[in-house]
């Protein structure tokens, strides 16, 4: 039998080898996006120098991670001297005085999350895509819609905790012991739930950014295939249909992305003086270019002070930085994870034919 008849009803794809498909495509993204971000903390660095107990947000073009500058003197990546005249400038001299390694700084500790996270949100994604086709009938638009908010929703979840947990070792170098007392300590003064505190506003701008990214990359993905008269989209219309859609998405969804990396500032803050206070360790804790928000403050609240506060452009602080990240993030990813998946498919195809 010809494999590629029937095609996808026959031959599959198995969970395993889309965890490596989006494993591989996580990897390769996070090389490809983090010399942007590593060029723009030693630029910010440069022109408003990091003091210690400064949070940054550093991306590797899976997540965005809360960091908070440790050192004195200039140990730490983001510290070193440059005399950068801008961006391309920055590149050339950082590969040229500390080497090309030294545009993935900060990189692997975060990975340890960001690829994980990366894993079970394609994976699940596809799982409940085949599963809602195989319900719904395969021509449904609500599918990758539906897919999509619940992959991300599950993801963010499992997540959430372990990077809280993350982001209070910085203030503190904890044992594996005291890390464990700390953690236990916190669920029973504030139960559970206290390890998913900043989910809420997480989850306000990564499932609406989900929905719309799934059901613009679908669709774009469709056209792209009736205008170049392709049963199956190319490496090229899927990569454009990444970038086009993870655009649109990153857009509508920025003010949510303001609010969200406030909040989870604000929470580091609130944390690190309780640690610390026992401690009488306080160090003098900043956020790089942010408007100050009490703790408990919803994400409405926010909002409307920030537009108060900067008008109404306010909520969309950092759009050109953001696109320039999540454009070519989202084409890498998605192009990556669906050439991994196909070469899978004909791998399973062979198989079948033997």
């Amino acid at each position: 039998m010809d494999p590629e008849a029937g095609g996808s009803q026959i031959i599959k794809v198995t969970p395993l080898q889309q965890m490596l498909a989006s494993g591989t495509g996580a990897v390769l993204t996070s090389l490809m996006v983090t010399p942007l971000d590593v060029v723009k903390i030693r630029l910010q660095a440069q022109n408003n120098p990091f003091y210690k107990g400064k949070c940054f947000l550093y991306s590797n073009g899976l997540m965005d991670h809360l960091c908070v500058c440790e050192e004195e003197g200039n140990k730490a990546w983001y510290k070193k001297p440059g005399r950068f005249q801008g961006t391309l400038d920055a590149f050339l001299k950082i590969v040229r005085n500390e080497g090309i390694k030294s545009l993935w700084s900060g990189l692997p500790p975060t990975l340890v999350m960001a690829v994980p996270a990366t894993v079970i949100y394609f994976t699940c994604y596809d799982q409940l895509t085949a599963l809602l086709k195989s319900k719904l009938g395969e021509n449904k638009s609500c599918i990758p819609i539906v897919a999509g908010i619940v992959a991300r929703v599950g993801a963010v979840t499992v997540i959430s905790p372990l990077e809280l947990i993350r982001t209070k070792m910085q203030s503190k170098k904890f044992s594996y012991e005291e890390l464990h007392q700390f953690v236990s300590k916190k669920v029973s003064e504030d139960g559970w739930i206290s390890l998913w505190r900043g989910w809420a506003p997480t989850v306000l701008r990564d499932v609406p950014f989900s929905a719309m990214y799934w059901y613009n990359y679908e669709v774009l993905k469709k056209w792209f295939c009736a205008k170049s008269g392709l049963y199956e989209p190319s490496f090229m219309i899927n990569f454009t249909s990444g970038a086009l859609s993870g655009s649109f998405a990153a857009i509508a969804t920025l003010p949510f992305d303001v609010v969200k990396t406030q909040k989870q500032t604000q929470l580091w803050i609130h944390e690190s003086h309780k640690i610390l206070c026992g401690l009488n360790q306080l160090p003098r804790i900043t956020v790089y270019d942010e408007v100050s928000v009490p703790l408990h403050m919803s994400t409405w609240a926010i909002m409307k002070k920030i537009v108060a506060k900067s008008g109404f452009s306010g909520l969309f602080t950092g759009l050109i930085p953001r696109l320039i990240k999540i454009a070519p993030a989202c084409a890498v990813m998605i192009s990556t994870y669906e050439f991994g998946k196909a070469f899978f498919q004909k791998q399973n195809a062979r198989r079948q034919q033997y």
